[in-house]
């Protein structure tokens, strides 16, 4: 059987993971109503945060399929997908036209030598441009520097919503056959029989776990023939060689993973039994054989630590709290989570290290759902020099925001020294393309939702790490700290209310030196939120108006780490986030700025 290997890349958003569901509906590999986004992150956000396998059979070809996430955050799980398929669907859509997270995963494909087939999705939308966004896609090839190949992409139209394909707009095709039938005619077979003569050669691209099996190596057999129970041999990047024996051996089919007993070059497959494998590593059949080139993943940006809980409500919700089991949390997430990187050497926290504010709120959201409880610091952008120059990361930004406020949102990055790159007019809108450092867009996401009354779009992806660019000025609000421990209440909020924006509600229970709200002035505040009404025989005329509270903004973990300061941790727990000072008394909060 013939074997077609393909990834799905895109911006988020654009219908990847739609397209993926209905390919494997209509080839009869899934029932209607099932998703690839299995995480139940995945289906409240509605994003795709794991890579992962499918595959379907059409006309006798087996189709391998990887769907991949379209958030920048999550880049590291698109990067070393695309070294093991031989082609890319790039779905754009149809009046969006290009992102910049298009951008990104374009540029890998066509720098890999692959020749994407582009299909442009959501053509049903009342403001669809198909036509428009196909120019727009061919500059971005030249852009790009695609090869005369590769700039002879084929494009198909869709509504993946309805799981239909066309290969011109005004076909009357009912199904997804036209893209399946370009998929056989234009992605190379992977699978040949002198391919499967040679010595087994396999790479992992992707790791999972299972509760029994251990740790999972999931990867494309580049020569030869991979059985169970066979002994292998492990070189790593060093050129260093171990011994392993393959335990157990599964394909993809559908959603379900498939038990083999042997598969063949061309093929993704899933092995178990190799408990210190890694991404990148080569599995072959003796020492004499040439190691793969290895997967390079981007560095992470953003670093931030871990702390044990240790507010005065530690303990009362979480199941997991101390430092040991955070840290074998941490470990356990480094099997699989390949864009973090986490320093265990001091004793009273752990440095994570990430792609952005999004990648590591996945990683407490899923950790405080499981049990666990713990702090963290404020994150702050990883500096590094090279050749004695100071580096820091930078961001090109893409923001579509309605004229009117246009130049708020302007003023404000130009201040964060970004730089604008490029600036048009788009339907009613304007598109303003930054160049800015990752520090100055720290912080920036809730002022930006504001200023441009939610209708403002911000997208964001790495660049690279530039010189340093020294200070940057942010509008910096100061914290209402509760002054003493209880429940608050709406008469005191309905004072404080005026102050600034609350975090909280009335008869939330609070803690003395917990992060009740912002100042706007800038200069953090000590209130006390459970001073109660004076009761007294006394009526006096206004004074017993109805108490009316503005509702609080909730503190999410994105939000959190938006708005927390330097001296602040973020308490994370299985049924609350809370803001609290690193000191909790006033007076230790006055020693502590002493001795500085």
């Amino acid at each position: 059987m013939e074997i077609r290997n393909i990834a799905i890349i895109a911006h988020v958003d654009h219908g990847k993971t739609t397209l993926t569901d209905a390919l494997m509906q209509q080839t009869g590999m899934a029932e209607a109503g099932v998703s690839m986004d299995s995480n139940a992150l995945e289906q409240e956000r509605g994003i795709t945060i794991y890579s992962k396998n499918t595959s379907v059979y059409y006309k006798d070809t087996k189709i391998n399929i990887v769907d991949t996430p379209g958030h920048a955050d999550f880049s590291s799980e698109v990067e070393r997908v695309l070294r093991s398929i031989d082609s890319v669907l790039l779905i754009v859509d149809a009046q969006e036209g290009p992102m910049p997270q298009t951008k990104f995963v374009l540029k890998k494909s066509l720098e890999l030598g692959l020749k994407p087939i582009v299909v442009i999705n959501k053509i049903d939308k009342p403001a669809a441009r198909p036509d428009e966004v196909q120019e727009m896609i061919f500059e971005l090839f030249l852009d790009l520097g695609a090869n005369d190949e590769q700039l002879d992409f084929t494009t198909v139209y869709a509504i993946a919503r309805e799981g239909i394909a066309k290969n011109k707009i005004g076909d009357s095709s009912k199904d997804l056959t036209p893209l399946l039938d370009v998929i056989l005619k234009e992605v190379p077979s992977s699978s040949s029989k002198e391919a499967s003569d040679k010595p087994l050669l396999v790479q992992p691209f992707n790791l999972g776990y299972d509760n029994f099996l251990g740790r999972l190596a999931i990867g494309r057999i580049y020569e030869g023939k991979i059985k169970d129970g066979s002994k292998v041999v492990i070189k790593n990047m060093n050129n260093e060689t171990r011994e392993g024996k393959i335990a157990k051996l599964f394909t993809f089919e559908g959603l379900t993973r498939k038990e083999i007993k042997e598969a063949s070059a061309g093929d993704i497959v899933m092995i178990a039994g190799l408990p210190d494998i890694y991404i990148g590593e080569t599995i072959c059949e003796n020492n004499g054989q040439e190691a793969l080139p290895a997967i390079n993943i981007d560095e992470p940006t953003i670093s931030l630590n871990f702390f044990v809980n240790n507010s005065p409500f530690a303990g009362r919700e979480g199941k997991f709290v101390t430092n040991r089991q955070i840290k074998e949390r941490l470990e356990k997430e480094l099997e699989i989570n390949v864009g973090l990187k986490i320093d265990f050497s001091p004793t009273d926290y752990y440095k994570v290290c990430g792609r952005g504010e999004m990648h590591i709120a996945i990683l407490l959201e899923n950790m405080r759902r499981e049990g666990y409880e713990l702090q963290i610091s404020q994150p702050n952008v990883i500096i590094k020099e090279e050749n004695g120059v100071k580096l820091e990361p930078f961001e090109e930004a893409t923001i579509t925001a309605p004229e009117a406020m246009a130049g708020t949102v302007i003023k404000k990055l130009s201040s964060r020294r970004g730089n604008i790159i490029e600036m048009k007019p788009e339907r009613g809108n304007v598109k303003i393309v930054f160049e800015i450092p990752t520090r100055g867009l720290l912080g920036y996401k809730n002022e930006f939702v504001v200023d441009t009354r939610g209708e403002g779009i911000l997208c964001a992806r790495v660049i690279g790490f530039r010189p340093y660019v020294g200070d940057i000025e942010k509008h910096q609000v100061g914290s209402m700290v509760s002054m003493a421990t209880g429940k608050a209440l709406g008469f005191s909020l309905f004072n404080l209310q005026n102050r600034g924006v609350l975090y909280i509600g009335a008869n939330t229970e609070i803690y003395e030196g917990m992060v009740i709200g912002n100042v706007s002035k800038g200069n953090d505040l000590t209130v006390n939120p459970i001073k109660g009404k004076q009761l007294s025989n006394m009526r006096a005329s206004g004074s017993d108006e109805a108490i009316r509270l503005t509702p609080p903004m909730e503190l999410t973990l994105e939000k959190g780490m938006s708005v927390m300061n330097e001296d602040e941790y973020l308490e994370v727990t299985p049924k609350n986030i809370r803001l609290r000072k690193k000191f909790l008394t006033d007076i230790a909060r006055v020693r502590a700025g002493r001795a500085k």
